[in-house]
């Protein structure tokens, strides 16, 4: 009888149906909320970071001078240990030279206001007036003397130096220095 129809015996009414349809690929566009979150959280550590070294950075960059001068004192220390008339006048050209660079208007002080002027940027932590009155004193003449007073500790003086160096504030590294002065044009800026 199913030969009669013009079917084969195992074909049977199963022979009519469709093959199973499988859903489309689910797309990777939009994410799910929960990776908008993470991405979201993602770039938020970014920026976070960003700033971060950047921040570090800048700093890293003020405090340059300091590193410098800090270098620059045990390189004395060490070289003219033998010598305290030699390591008072290179320690009173190293403060010079911080300071200047620290406060411009620094350079032309000396005796006692370039000592009060010391005292003055060791920082509000210290109270005494060492430079005017403790192992400093001897910067406000001694660089210009032939020979040592016998009171004059270098030792002390460097650890004095040493501290004026560490407390003061970083330099603004992107100021410029005369910023009353217009620039000069046709040169290029270093």
């Amino acid at each position: 009888m199913l030969q009669a129809h013009g079917q084969t015996q195992g074909a049977g009414p199963l022979a009519h149906l469709r093959d199973i349809h499988l859903p489309t690929e689910v797309s990777w566009w939009p994410p799910a909320p929960a990776w908008w979150a993470l991405g979201a959280l993602g770039g938020a550590i970014l920026v976070l970071m960003w700033v971060l070294v950047w921040r570090w950075r800048r700093k890293w960059q003020q405090h340059s001078y300091q590193r410098a001068a800090l270098r620059q004192l045990e390189h004395l220390a060490a070289q003219h240990a033998s010598a305290p008339a030699t390591l008072v006048r290179e320690l009173s050209v190293l403060l010079r030279r911080v300071a200047a660079l620290h406060s411009p208007s620094s350079a032309g002080l000396a005796g006692e206001e370039w000592l009060e002027f010391l005292d003055r940027t060791l920082g509000p932590k210290i109270k005494a007036e060492p430079f005017r009155t403790g192992a400093g004193q001897c910067l406000a003449d001694a660089p210009y003397r032939p020979a040592l007073k016998s009171e004059v500790d270098p030792h002390a003086l460097v650890e004095l130096t040493r501290c004026w160096i560490k407390n003061l504030p970083p330099v603004a590294t992107k100021k410029r220095r005369n910023a009353n002065l217009p620039r000069q044009s046709g040169r290029k800026r270093c």
